[in-house]
């Protein structure tokens, strides 16, 4: 099923158009040293677009969770003035794309399309830390996620 969606998604709506011009936005960003952080998870959004039925996006400090690892505190604080810069132009994607979605659940073939646009609002709205994972990883860290919030409702 996630085969015919995926299908669905490149063939009638050009899903590998919008991967190709999300990595070439996100090469941009990457050029300059402020917006890498931007352009990083660009790029990465853009591999969830070749495939958006059998990833899923997930932000950084979960894949480091899963690791047992620390992501580097430098990183991180640039990582905010950065998410804190791109909010204007991320309220501005995020707004577009909403209206998509409302705009491709109005045909049923258009469904799918508006579930991966749906899927992508939170990367739209913020790119910054964020990681294409494969469907089975993304339910290990939710999996993970759930067992931490019944042991501290446990104490």
């Amino acid at each position: 099923m996630k085969t015919l969606l995926n299908i669905i998604w490149h063939i009638p709506f050009l899903g590998f158009l919008w991967a190709l011009v999300d990595a070439i936005i996100g090469c941009i960003w990457c050029i300059t040293i402020v917006g890498l952080p931007i352009g990083l998870g660009l790029l990465q959004f853009s591999k969830f677009l070749l495939s958006p039925f059998s990833r899923a996006m997930v932000n950084q400090s979960d894949v480091h969770t899963m690791k047992q690892t620390e992501q580097n505190q430098l990183w991180k604080g640039f990582s905010l003035i950065v998410r804190i810069l791109y909010f204007p132009i991320g309220l501005l994607g995020a707004l577009s794309a909403l209206g998509t979605i409302v705009v491709e659940f109005i045909s049923i073939l258009g469904i799918p399309c508006g579930i991966v646009w749906a899927k992508s609002l939170s990367t739209i709205f913020n790119p910054v830390n964020k990681v294409c994972v494969s469907r089975n990883v993304y339910e290990e860290i939710e999996k993970v996620k759930k067992e931490k919030e019944i042991a501290q409702f446990k104490k």
